[in-house]
C-alpha cells in the first residue's frame, strides 16, 4: 500500500513571484463574479500597486455596442475586474502602432491612443485576434497581492501570449492548472459549489 503525501491546498512546487506579464490562477474555493476560477494577467506590478485583467470572464456585450464610430468588432467585452467596471481597457499585440501603449510581455501591450485604435478597427487592422477589451480591472494596493499569495489564494505562473489573446478562453483556468502538474490538476476536480454536495 502506498502512502501519498499530497496536500492539494498547498501544492509543493516552486514559488514564482508576481511581476508584470505573469498570470494569477485563483484557488478553487474563491467565489465571486470576477475571481471564481479566474486567470488574471498582471499588466502592472511595482511596490505601489498591482493592476491586472481577468482573461476568462466574457460578458454578453460586444465592444462595438459600447464604442461610438467603430465597425463591427467580433470579440466580446470581458469582465476585467471589480475596479471601475464602467471603464473600458484593452490589451493588444499591435505594439507601437498605437502610440502610448505600455508593454506587458514580448508581444502584448495595454492601453494607448484610443482614437488610433478605433481607426485601426475601422480599417480592419485591429480585430479580435489582436485586441481584447475589458470592462474594469483587478487592483491591489502595495503588499496586498503578496499577502493573498502567501495565504494560497493565488498561484503565480506564466502563460504563452497566444493563450492570453485567444478569444475562446472560458476554460483557461482548467487548462492552465492541468499544465502545472498533478497537484494542481486536483484543483480542477473541486466542485464549483462544495456546499451543494
Amino acid at each position: 500500500m502506498h502512502n501519498f503525501d499530497i496536500n492539494m491546498f498547498r501544492p509543493d512546487s516552486p514559488r514564482i513571484l508576481p511581476q508584470k506579464g505573469r498570470v494569477l490562477l485563483a484557488e478553487p474555493f474563491m467565489q465571486g463574479l470576477y475571481f471564481s476560477r479566474s486567470v488574471i494577467l498582471l499588466a502592472e506590478h511595482d511596490n505601489k500597486e498591482t493592476i491586472g485583467y481577468v482573461l476568462d470572464k466574457p460578458s454578453d456585450l460586444y465592444p462595438d455596442e459600447l464604442i461610438d464610430n467603430i465597425r463591427k468588432f467580433k470579440g466580446v467585452l470581458y469582465l476585467g475586474g471589480p475596479n471601475e467596471p464602467c471603464m473600458l481597457s484593452y490589451i493588444h499585440t499591435l505594439g507601437d502602432i498605437i502610440p502610448g501603449s505600455a508593454k506587458i510581455t514580448d508581444s502584448i501591450y495595454h492601453g494607448g491612443d484610443f482614437e488610433i485604435l478605433k481607426s485601426l478597427i475601422n480599417k480592419g487592422v485591429a480585430n479580435s485576434n489582436n485586441v481584447k477589451f475589458f470592462g474594469g480591472y483587478a487592483g491591489w494596493a502595495a503588499g496586498q497581492l503578496q499577502d493573498e499569495i502567501d495565504e494560497n489564494s493565488w498561484v503565480v505562473t506564466t502563460l504563452e501570449d497566444e493563450k492570453i489573446m485567444q478569444s475562446e478562453s472560458i476554460n483557461l483556468w482548467t487548462e492552465t492548472l492541468n499544465e502545472l502538474g498533478c497537484n494542481y490538476k486536483l484543483w480542477t476536480n473541486v466542485p464549483r459549489h462544495p456546499s451543494f454536495n
